[in-house]
């Protein structure tokens, strides 16, 4: 039987399908042009101080951030702005602004969240503007109908792996045990994500005082390799 084929009648047309975990891969991974590197949430401080200097120093003080600190704030705050009306969103970027504890926390998550949007919607065709980070993530997710639970799960094991990465670079810690830590903090990060979603704004908070103290002692470091 005799095919046919099609022939090519203009410029070919690529129809982008949304995949949820290779796009959420792309958009988290290391190579992500956000800058992600360069910030180090106050860990670098901690590093130069002497209080963390090896694996288990770096997992004490990482399981209080992902639990009680910043890893689980900016999860209820990308949840929270998932779930919002365009008219509500303003209410969340204002209360993501106002949550962080100093300078270089806001420079943190505007100058991520700004070269996330930027990128998203010159690839992906969105209008998502100039947000703090883990708003516009939630925004480019909800756009692209990935689910939250996924989202927020795979946001909080690369706020991980970036703080292990600073950290491998600046203990110094090995590739390998580095690996391994972050492994080790699965269960934690998916427990902690799947609270954090069903956590309303109203409720956010942080205990982990010292990493808040840590990032504004960053500012008047003498000599640092990280913007935070």
């Amino acid at each position: 039987m005799a095919t046919t084929t099609p022939r090519n009648t203009g410029p070919s047309i690529t129809i982008m399908s949304t995949d949820a975990v290779l796009t959420l891969t792309q958009w988290l991974s290391p190579g992500f042009p956000v800058g992600a590197f360069a910030y180090s949430h106050g860990l670098e401080t901690e590093i130069t101080a002497g209080r963390i200097n090896s694996a288990q120093t770096l997992e004490e003080w990482l399981r209080d951030i992902i639990a009680f600190g910043g890893g689980r704030a900016d999860v209820v705050i990308l949840s929270e702005a998932y779930g919002a009306e365009q008219s509500e969103l303003s209410a969340v970027e204002h209360t993501a602004r106002a949550f962080a504890a100093s300078a270089e926390r806001l420079l943190e998550t505007e100058q991520q969240g700004d070269a996330f949007a930027r990128t998203v919607d010159a690839i992906w065709d969105t209008d998502l503007g100039a947000l703090t980070y883990p708003v516009a993530v939630a925004r480019a997710a909800k756009a692209q109908d990935i689910p939250l639970d996924l989202t927020a799960r795979m946001y909080l094991h690369a706020f991980a792996a970036n703080l292990i990465s600073a950290a491998v670079r600046l203990v110094p810690l090995g590739q390998t045990a580095g690996q391994a830590l972050l492994a080790d903090l699965a269960p934690l990060i998916r427990d902690t994500a799947s609270c954090a979603v069903e956590t309303p704004l109203d409720a956010l908070a942080s205990s982990c005082f010292a990493a808040d103290i840590a990032a504004m002692q960053h500012e008047t470091l003498y000599s640092k390799v990280f913007r935070t």
